[in-house]
């Protein structure tokens, strides 16, 4: 005769099976996640300060392109960009 004590029976294995799968499937998921974060969190200048018009930007774009595209977008207003493109022409 076979004893279970009260356990999951003959199909306890599949859900130990899949519990396990699922737990290292989500590790793994963690750990890439966070290795991404890490690695793209810190690259390229950051949003909003404007480059030197000398610079080249991401791709090799200029600054001033960068604040036409986001001009363009809505992202700033018109008053916003005059002043950054002045700023940034002051500095050339």
């Amino acid at each position: 005769m076979m004893w279970y004590d009260g356990g999951w029976g003959s199909g306890g294995w599949f859900v130990m099976t899949v519990i396990m799968v699922l737990f290292w499937a989500l590790l793994i998921a963690g750990v890439v996640a966070l290795v991404h974060y890490f690695t793209n969190a810190h690259r390229g200048h950051q949003p909003g300060l404007p480059l030197s018009s000398g610079e080249p930007g991401p791709g090799g774009r200029r600054a001033e392109d960068l604040l036409s595209e986001r001009f363009a977008r809505g992202e700033i207003d018109e008053d916003e960009y005059k002043r950054r493109v002045k700023l940034l022409r002051e500095h050339q």
